[in-house]
Formats: structure tokens, sequence, C-alpha cells
């Protein structure tokens, strides 16, 4: 162990960037036959040099992005180097310039743009450059900082990416054969997209291949779009799908541009209610729901604010805690249930569509145009409303969002009206209710999804495009059901510690124009015993087409075969059904490599009864995620029949650093660059790693918010080094962001074992040098060296005696031949020092 004396003489400059000079006490070391120990390198301190470097930005430890920062010496010493603040640096890093003292106010209004150290502007400031992360760590008070939610970037950070072309794929093939039957289908997905800038083309479809119909393409979507960051919305030209918020979403082919949640922090998404208050001094504020602390913070005394609560589901009641310098306490409460279309106070979001209708059940393709609105009043209420007008159709909605002590209501009516050309007009209404409620008490969730009815003379838009398209093609005025009223419910229930949980859901709705009622609904519990888990569950269903109700009932036994993050795992099903079949099921799953790269699953069964007969059947799946796509296979086998299948899935992406492969991909990704780390980790999924041309895609990336790209060089061969290991970025919404990792193949790497020429070991602390003169590694404990950038095979290094250089000895050496593949190439060789 290395041990130092106290003495550390910090500069005088008062910023606390400046790294101190550490002054060592070499009677600590221990020293062999009186040689000299030199360690006074080892007191200087930051290493970096003056100049500009490109960097990422912490603020008191929050990522904020990447930026240019000039580092310059302070005062003569060329060793305290300190980074350069400007007003424009100052504005990114979250400064309120109007909350510096007049003195620095005027000191920038003086000095204009020129670079000033932060501690010289902002007392208790500091700000320190890494310089083998390429980072800036500034440490802010919070009290001349700007008000910003929790999360929030900057939209000047936002990374709109490269030029790239990229493809998701997803093939299958699958065979069945059966008494008197076979069949072969083949299914291929694509979704294709080149990004130019801030705009991205997006086509899907798929290509669909069986024995009877042949082959057929399908166009799914093929649009232009981006997005707007100003107003906070995205743009797109082309097919889309309106939302379904407020009417049934449906497709067009046109232009719709509407507001990206997306875009706001995650701490501003969703609804969330604004909480205010009044503090007697600087207090803790704290906001609790069911017993969990969900929100703390330190306010001044005075009037105070907390909008950037994150949204909680159904939730519960809030609890403000608001903790007083002088220890006194006072609570209260606020009610806090989402309710549907519900947002926070003071936001609103729209969207405008225009084009033609779109869908591929039927050729009539009407002009359209809608729009909606939303806005938050207050924490109680919440208005929206919205119109749509096609050709033969128009329709309005009108409602209301309520956040009340009784649970979250959303009420809202909607007026349609119909042309028709065979039979008269029609026109009617259609009333939808929603209610949500977390009872504390019981800790029941209660979720009144939504009871909608609509009278006789009421027709969606999707609705009323068959019906029109019906008349159209043959006159008739009959196309399908219209419903008439449907209730939907969940209930769930958590029982006493141990006691496991229970759920209840159901549904049912009836029709206009048919008789009968479709409902179904379900009961369950759920439970664990030590490591097994099982459940038990019922269900009953109204079969309209034979008039009678179907029960079913199922027991599903879950353990583990074995104690290691790997072992299989059982899965035993027992199920009853009331036409007298029964049916047990028995499942093996499990997964295999250092990555879990490979899953696989194995299955048998036994049915009885009932109108199928008796039944045996053995199954088996694999699956393996390969560095550049991801195989799957299944097979099995019955009394009747046998199977088997087989698929392929993956993405691609080439843009001019070459083609890059993936074993999924979604839209929103990242191209990682580091050449040489071939094998190396990706922390960002399970098995992702650096293929061998240097490259890997990250998916997954979550739009316009922090995203963390980091690579375990765990595994590189020990001739790389990567200059950093972590960068961040927040990409746009479908990005192809390049996220280079800088890396150095400085040559071979190698233990001496190196004494001098009367046998003792080498100084402890004593610089080694190639012949270049470059520093290759020091002197070690027994005088072993770890010598890095060995670039040939032999060659001769020279060890440094003394801190003037004046004593040095040379140490020659001849490397092994190096074996193909061998990452960690550590030899070790044993020298004297002449």
């Amino acid at each position: 162990m290395l041990l130092f004396s106290g003495a550390a003489t910090w500069a005088a400059t008062p910023a606390a960037v400046t790294v101190a000079d550490v002054e060592f006490d070499d009677t600590f070391l221990q020293k062999s036959g009186g040689s000299p120990i030199d360690i006074s390198r080892f007191s200087k301190g930051n290493g970096a040099s003056a100049g500009n470097y490109r960097s990422e930005i912490y603020v008191n430890d929050a990522w904020l992005g990447r930026a240019d920062v000039m580092l310059r010496a302070a005062g003569n010493d060329p060793r305290n180097v300190q980074p350069c603040f400007d007003r424009s640096l100052l504005e990114r890093i979250g400064v309120d310039l109007s909350k510096l003292t007049p003195q620095a106010s005027e000191r920038l209004q003086d000095q204009g743009a020129a670079c000033m150290v932060l501690s010289e502007l902002i007392p208790d400031a500091t700000a320190s450059f890494d310089n083998g992360e390429q980072r800036l760590d500034v440490s802010l008070p919070q009290i001349v900082m700007s008000r910003q939610a929790r999360d929030y970037v900057d939209p000047k950070y936002w990374d709109d990416g490269i030029t790239a072309a990229r493809l998701q794929y997803n093939a299958n093939a699958y065979r069945n054969e059966g008494q008197g039957f076979s069949s072969t289908q083949a299914y291929v997905g694509l979704n294709a997209g080149v990004n130019i800038g801030s705009w991205r083309f997006r086509h899907s479809g798929s290509l669909t291949h069986n024995d009877q119909t042949g082959s057929r393409y399908q166009s799914m979507q093929t649009n232009l779009q981006r997005s707007i960051a100003p107003i906070k919305s995205q743009l797109v030209i082309g097919d889309a799908f309106t939302d379904g918020t407020m009417f049934d979403s449906v497709g067009f082919r046109g232009v719709q541009l509407a507001s990206d949640d997306r875009m706001f922090p995650e701490s501003q998404r969703g609804y969330a209610p604004t909480i205010r208050g009044i503090a007697n001094s600087n207090a803790r504020v704290q906001v609790r729901q069911n017993g969990n602390v969900i929100y703390e913070t330190t306010v001044a005394a005075g009037a105070f604010e907390i909008n950037d609560l994150y949204p909680t589901g159904y939730g519960g009641d809030l609890e403000v805690v608001v903790t007083e310098a002088d220890g006194s306490v006072h609570v209260s409460k606020m009610p806090y249930a989402a309710a549907v279309n519900a947002l926070r106070p003071g936001v609103t979001r729209y969207t405008v569509t225009a084009g033609k209708y779109r869908n591929a059940t039927v050729r009539s393709t009407p002009e359209m145009l809608q729009a909606t609105v939303q806005h938050g009043f207050t924490n109680l209420v919440t208005g929206y409303g919205g119109v749509t007008a096609a050709q033969g159709y128009a329709a309005a909605v009108a409602g209301a969002a309520l956040n009340t002590d009784f649970g979250a209501f959303g009420l809202d009516v909607t007026h349609a009206t119909t042309k028709l050309s065979t039979e008269p007009d029609r026109s009617g209404q259609s009333v939808r209710l929603s209610y949500s409620k977390l009872v504390a008490p019981t800790n029941t969730n209660l979720t009144l999804a939504a009871y909608r009815y609509s009278t006789s003379g009421f027709l969606s838009q999707s609705d009323a495009v068959a019906l029109r398209d019906a008349e159209q093609r043959n006159g008739a005025s009959s196309v399908r059901s219209i419903q008439r009223g449907r209730l939907q419910m969940t209930v769930n229930q958590g029982l006493p510690a141990g006691y496991g949980s229970v759920y209840l859901s159901g549904s049912t709705q009836d029709y206009w124009n048919r008789g009968g009622r479709d409902t179904q609904y379900q009961v369950g519990y759920n439970n664990s015993y030590k490591r097994v888990n099982y459940g038990v569950s019922a269900a009953r269903q109204f079969n309209v087409g034979t008039s009678s109700w179907e029960n079913r009932v199922m027991l599903n036994i879950g353990i583990p075969l074995g104690k290691s993050p790997q072992a299989p795992y059982s899965m035993t099903s027992l199920q009853s059904s009331s036409s007298g079949g029964a049916t047990v099921n028995e499942a093996v799953t499990g997964s295999l490599g250092t990555d879990n790269a490979v899953s696989y699953g194995m299955n048998a069964g036994r049915s009885v009864g009932g109108n199928a007969g008796s039944n045996t059947s053995l199954g088996a799946n694999a699956a393996y995620v390969s560095p550049v796509a991801t195989l799957s296979a299944s097979a099995s086998k019955a009394n009747k029949y046998t199977q088997a299948s087989a698929g392929i899935s993956g993405g691609v992406v080439a843009y001019n650093g070459g083609v890059a492969f993936a074993p999924s991909m979604s839209d929103t990704v990242a191209i990682v660059e580091a050449k040489d780390a071939a094998g190396a980790r990706l922390t960002n999924s399970s098995g992702l790693r650096v293929d061998p041309w240097g490259h890997a895609v990250v998916s997954n990336l979550t739009p316009f918010a922090r995203n963390q790209i980091e690579i375990d060089p765990k595994g590189l061969p020990l001739s790389v080094e990567l200059k950093s290991t972590l960068q961040q970025v927040a990409p746009t919404s479908g990005a192809v962001v390049k996220m280079k990792f800088d890396t150095e193949n400085a040559g071979r790497v190698a233990i001496i074992q190196a004494k001098t020429v009367d046998g003792k070991p080498l100084p402890f602390g004593a610089e080694v040098f190639n012949g270049e003169g470059q520093p290759v590694g020091t002197v070690g404990q027994g005088g072993r060296i770890l010598a890095r950038g060995l670039n040939s095979g032999s060659g001769a290094l020279t060890v440094s005696l003394s801190s003037e250089k004046a004593q040095q000895c040379k140490i020659e050496y001849q490397l092994p031949e190096l074996k193909s593949g061998n990452a960690v190439d550590l030899p070790l060789i044993e020298a004297t020092c002449q």
C-alpha cells in the first residue's frame, strides 16, 4: 500500500477545480539495497493541456449534453489548467444570469465573451475537467440555477443523428401436416427507412405466401415525418393513423401535425397534480403516496410550487409533508387518480389531420379532416373536445376529466351525423363514462375503464364509411353489428403480506342490429410459497353462435429447477372446461451461454374428453441471439399432426462508416464505433457486443431523453485501450446517432521481471521508455514492469534511475510469437538491465 503524508498544498487560486500538489513521503516505501526512489512526478496534478475539448457536461451530477470547452492556464502555473466560462456556456449549464451578483454581472458585461473562471463569477461554484473521460463536472448552488423540470434536456442538445438507411425484418416459415392435409406458409415483415437530417422516410409492409393463394405483398404505411422542436410536435406526411384519444383511431393518407408528449421531460408527461403551499422557513417538502416517498425537495421561505411529479397511474391520494427548520411538521392531502384524457394544469395537447380515409377492407377513400384539443385548467378539471368531418359524415365531441376525493371521472358526449343514399340519414349520440379509484384502506384498485352508450342513429367514422361503401357497391345498407352499450371493469385486490392478490375483470356489450350480448369475465388468485409460484383462475364466456355459456378453470404451478441464474423453470398447467374436456401441459424453459444467447423450451401435453377427443403432444423450441441476427426454430408432434417452423429477425443500418447488423432493432438507435474493440460488451442490452468490424447497434433508445451508452472493456486484448467507456445522447424520434469511442492499439503488452547486473530488483517507481523515448511503463514491486506499447517483437527499453535521467540502464527483450485469437496475450520475460 502506498502511503503519503498529509502535506497537500492547494494553489492559491480560489477555484476548487485546481488539482492539489501532493507530497509523498518515500520513507514508507520499502527500499532494496539503498537504491534511490524517484516519485516526484506523482505529485503533479491535472494532466490536461490548455486547448479546446469536445466534452460531456454534467451539472450537479446531471448530464446536460456535449459542448466545446476551452481550457486555459490560470496565472503563471502551466499545470493549473482551468475551464473557461463565458455568457454562452453559463446559459448552457443552466445559470440564471439575472441571479448573479452585481459584481459578476458587471465583469461579464465588461469582458463580453472573454474567458473567466467559474468561481470568480459564482461563489461556491466549482468546475473540474476529467481528461480521461473528456468530461466537465460543474457544481452550482441551487439559488443561481434556472428552474427546470426533472430529467429536462435542453432542445439544443437533441441529436437528429446522421444520414443513414435502415431495415428491420422478421421472417418466418411454418409447415404443418395432418390427416388429409398439409400446408406451408411464409411471412416476411419489413420496416425500412432513410434518415436525412431531421427528416425520416418510413415504409412498412409484409410479404406472405401459402400453398393456396400464392405470394402477396401488402403495403402498410409509407410516410415522411420529422420533429418540430419549437412547438413540441411531430409532422407526418403520407400514411398514418389518428391517435384514438377522442374518436376511434382510423387510417389516413395526408398530413398530420400533433403534439408529441415525448418532447417533454418524463416528469412533465401524463397527468400529475401541481402542488402549491407556503413554507415559513427553509423547509423540506416530501410527497408520499401509499406510504412511499415519491418526491423530496428543499424550498425557501414563502410560496412554493411542485409541478414535476412523475405520473403514477391510478396511484392513490398524495400526502404532502412540510418540515420546517424548527422541526415543526405540517401535513396536507391532495386527491390523485388519473382520469382518461387528464392533463397537468396549463398543459395543452392537440392534433390536426387532413387527408383521405384509408382502410384496406373498403374501396371508399373519402376526404377527411379531424382536429382535437385538450387543456388542463386546474388540478381538478381537464377539458377536451374535437371535430371530425368527412364526405357524408360529421362528428363532434366535448368532455371533461375530473380528479376528486371520490376518484377520477371522465365524461364526454359525441354527436355524429351520417348521410346515406338508400335510407334516411342517421344522427345520434354516444356517451362515455370512465372511473378509477384506489381505495387505500383496503388496497383495492377499481377501474371502470369505460361505459359507453350509443343511440341507434350513432355511427363511428369507420362504421359510417363501411355503410356508405356498401351502398355504393350493392345498395345494401346493413353491413355489420352496430354497438349499443358496452361496460368494462377491472378490480385488483392486494391481500395482506404472504396471502397474494386477487383480480376480477369482465366486459359486456350489446348491439342495435342483432340479438344477444357478448359477455365474458374472469377471476383469479396468485401467490407464492418460498420458490414456488402458483395461481388459479376461472373464466366464463357467452358464445353468441351457440347461445350457450362456456366455463374454464385453470391451475398454474411454476417451480425453478435449481438455484443458478440459468436454472430451468418448470410450468405445469391444468385446465378443465364445461364441454367436458381436460388438458394438462408441462413446459420447461431455460437459457444457456455467457449472455443467455441461447434460450430453449420443451413441452408435453395431454387432453382428454370434449369435442376434440384425446390427444398427446410433444414439442420443443429454441432461439439464438447472434451478434447479427436472432434465429429461432420449433417443432411438435401430436396424434393427428406434425409441425415445424424456422425464423430469422434483426436489423441492418447502412451509413457513411459502413454497414452494421443487429439481432433486434427499434425505431431510434445508436451506431457505436469502436475500432479494434471487437467482442467488447455493450451494457445496454444482454448479449450485445461490438462486431468484428468495430460496430454495434444499440436499440430501444428513448427519444428526447438522456440515453447512456456504455462499453465494458472486459475481454478486450490488453493492447487495446478505450479512451472513454461512457457517453450519453438525447436523440430525436427515429434518429440514427453515431457514438464514436476512441481506441488506441498501442502494441503488445508484456510483463518483464528485470534485475540489475548484481541481481538486485530495479528501484520502485522508475520510469521505462522505448527506443523513441516514449514512456511504456513503471517499475513495480520486486522489479516487475508491465510494459505496454511494444510495437516490435524485439528491441530495447531504457529505465531511468533518477529524475534527471543521468543514471540509466537498458533491457533487451524478445517477445514470443503471438498466438492467433489470444485476447489475453501477456508473456513473462526475465531480463537484466545493463
